[in-house]
Parts: structure tokens; sequence; C-alpha cells
């Protein structure tokens, strides 16, 4: 029997998306009698997110979905000071330019995930750099800073952490927590935004929004927080030993990142699917209940679903059209990442090593160097012996291209440009 008598929060909670609510009673009975405006906040530290956010995107799609209307609140002024939660030592401050094109980067991350536009359940897309970078600080003391005890945010965790660790604290990061609570109360006034969704380590964050809200307005205000979500091995969602799992299809291919979800942990899959698919309950916990070797179609499912609803559904087929004729036929296939390499290069010959790192496949020599060391790195499916081996014209395959694999499951080709 369902907990709540709205849509949304009976889908959110079916698919694991809910930790804490602020009133759950009187958010349920307002997302029950219509439709509710609610916002999350993403900084524009870098020009894509990864899929740390993943979880915060899919929430605002199904709020889309079930008839409410999400705001996507770019943090054109908020990344200007960095948000301390989470952190161990200060962020790098960005330029005003840097800011405005990652967040031309992050817009287009949301482009299949939301529909933009000015219909009552149109997604909104909101820069907090509107209001505060026209702040005076004076007035902004005054009318918002009384309502703010050093007391209380003192005890924030996202303040402890760095007392704690006895890691400076700068005055500008302090003030962060101040301003993202204003944006709550502008975006209340701008948009009609009653709800503010957000990662477990934003609660105190969320509330006082709340709290702001209602003290110089006398606003009704909510927050509903997801739990942090990692995997069954204990590790944080988002990061791999290869480094982000960007959303951006120039940051990683969307082959790579079809192969991400194809590798998740047995335990995790029926999880995943609840959170970062689309697909029925229904089906979800048909392809969960497989066992043995058949759990491994329940992953390509996976792979497939959630790569077509970042990258498209022609993508997201050709992917796993790529992989299976990969792993399956033994083909090198043509859908592999593929990089050019100039062919005076290639006639020269050049140090295995370092074609790894021109192909993706290493961040750096080093990291090439003890991969290849340690028998993962292969050319054409020969495993290489050293790292210095050079690779030259004559590695040329009858397709014309050199397939390096990384693992078993990190491939790209290299073709003479």
């Amino acid at each position: 029997m369902s907990r709540f008598k709205s849509d949304l929060l009976n889908v959110l909670q079916e698919r694991q998306f809910i930790h804490q609510i602020t009133d759950p009673e009187a958010l349920d009975a307002k997302a029950a009698e219509g439709s509710v405006v609610g916002y999350i906040g993403f900084d524009a530290t870098a020009d894509s997110l990864h899929i740390g956010s993943l979880v915060q995107i899919m929430m605002l799609r199904w709020m889309q979905q079930l008839g409410h209307r999400p705001i996507v609140l770019m943090g054109g002024g908020t990344t200007k000071i960095g948000d301390p939660s989470g952190k161990d030592a200060s962020r790098q401050l960005l330029t005003a330019e840097r800011i405005d094109a990652n967040i031309a980067g992050i817009k287009a991350n949301f482009a299949s995930f939301l529909a933009f536009g000015d219909g009552p359940t149109d997604a909104i897309l909101a820069n907090n750099a509107d209001w505060l970078d026209g702040l005076g600080y004076i007035p902004f003391l005054r009318d918002v800073g009384l309502h703010f005890t050093i007391n209380r945010m003192l005890t924030f965790d996202s303040v402890k952490l760095r007392l704690d660790r006895e890691q400076p604290l700068t005055f500008l990061e302090f003030n962060y927590m101040i301003l993202q609570a204003y944006d709550f109360l502008e975006l209340h006034r701008r948009y009609g935004c009653s709800l503010q969704l957000g990662g477990s380590d934003q609660w105190g964050n969320i509330v006082n929004g709340m709290e702001l809200g209602r003290r110089i307005d006398g606003a009704d205000l909510f927050g509903l927080t997801t739990p942090l979500i990692t995997t069954a091995s204990g590790a944080k969602m988002g990061k791999t030993a290869e480094g982000a799992v960007w959303l951006a299809a120039d940051r990683l291919s969307p082959y790579d990142y079809w192969q991400f979800w194809r590798n998740t942990e047995d335990a995790d899959v029926g999880r995943f699917l609840r959170l970062f698919t689309d697909l029925p309950i229904a089906e979800v916990t048909r392809l969960e209940a497989l066992g043995g070797a058949e759990i491994n179609e329940a992953k390509k499912i996976l792979a497939t679903e959630a790569t077509r609803l970042c990258h498209g559904e022609k993508a997201a087929l050709e992917a796993a059209e790529t992989a299976r004729r990969t792993f399956e036929e033994g083909e090198s296939a043509a859908g592999l990442p593929q990089v050019d390499v100039a062919r005076g290069e290639l006639e020269d010959g050049i140090p295995a090593f370092r074609l790894f790192v021109m192909a993706g496949l290493a961040a750096s020599n080093g990291e090439a160097r003890r991969l290849i060391s340690g028998g993962g790195g292969r050319v054409n499916d020969v495993k290489l012996a050293d790292p210095e081996q050079a690779v030259d014209i004559g590695t040329l395959a009858d397709d014309g291209t050199i397939k390096l694999s990384a693992g078993k499951k990190r491939h790209a080709l290299v073709r003479p440009g």
C-alpha cells in the first residue's frame, strides 16, 4: 500500500530517491493538490556534470514527468565562492569567463533529460548570478545576515568537517550557506518555487533556506534530500579508476558511458535500474531477480537505458551493438572510440605507452607504463610486454586501424591521419 497520496512522493519513494523530507505530510498534500515547483542547484566548476549529479537530474526529470515544474539553478554567482560541503580545502576560484563557459557546457547536459520552455510543467533554467551579483553588501547583511547565527552555522557538517581536520575555512566560503539560502527565497519570489531538492549533505543548507523564506516572506517551503549513492563495494558514485564518468559526449564517449553501466556490480543492478532509468518498476523487479549469467542481460539493459537518456536512442543502440560485436563476436568494431594520429608519426613508430595516452586509455605516461608493465595493455588483441615497444604503420590491421585495449573492457581504434 502506498505511503503517500501524491504520485510525486510515491514514485520517488518507490524508486529509492528519498532520504529525508522536512514535512512529508504537508508536501504530500501540496503535490497531490496541484503542481509543485522545485529546484536543485548546480555549481559551474567544470564544463560538464558527471554521474555524481545524475540522481539529482533524474529527480528533476521525474518531477516533470509527473506534472510538476523543475528549475535547474546554475550557480553563476555561488561558483565564485565555492561550496565547502564535503571539501577539505578551498576550491580554486574561477574567472567569470570560465564560469560562463562551464554553464554553457552544463546546459547541454540537461537537453535530453528535461524539456525547457514556458509551459506549466516546462523546466526553467535560472542563474543565481542574476540576483547575487547585484547585491549590496551592507543591505544584504542588514536584511538577510541577521537571520543567521554563527553558533548554528558552526554546527553544520560542511563547517565542522573542515574545522575538526584543522583545515582553513575562508570567510568567503563561510558565506556560501547564506547565499544558498537566499537563492531559495529568490526562487520562491520569482517562480513560486516551494521545494528544494539535493543530496543528503545539503540538508542543513536546505533547512536554512526554508527558515529564511519563512522569516522574511512567511513562505511555506519544503526540502527533500536523497541518500548518498555508493556502489555495493562502497565506492563513491561517479568516480572510477580512470576518472569521472562525465555526461558530455566530448568528455566521455557514449560507448565508454555504456560500458560504465555494463560493468555495474551484480548487487547494484536493481537499485541503479530504479534510480537511473525510466523502466517501470515491474520490469525492474523482473530484471533484478535474474541470477547467474542472466544478470548480465539486466546489466546490458541498464547500460542501454541509461545511455539512451543521456546521449539519445541512436548512440545507445550503437554502443550496445559495438559492445556485442567486440565482446561476443571478437570483432574490432568501427563503433569503438577512435583517434587520428599523423601518418608520419606512425611511420616513424610511437612508443606504446605514449599511444595509449594519445588514445585516452591512460591519463599520463606513468599510468600507461604501469598498465602495460602489469600486462593490461594490448595492441590488436596481443598483449604488450614492454611500454617502450614501438607501434608503427606495419601494425595496421586489415581495416586500416590499430586496436588498443586497456584491460578487457576499454578499447580504442587508432587511425593514420
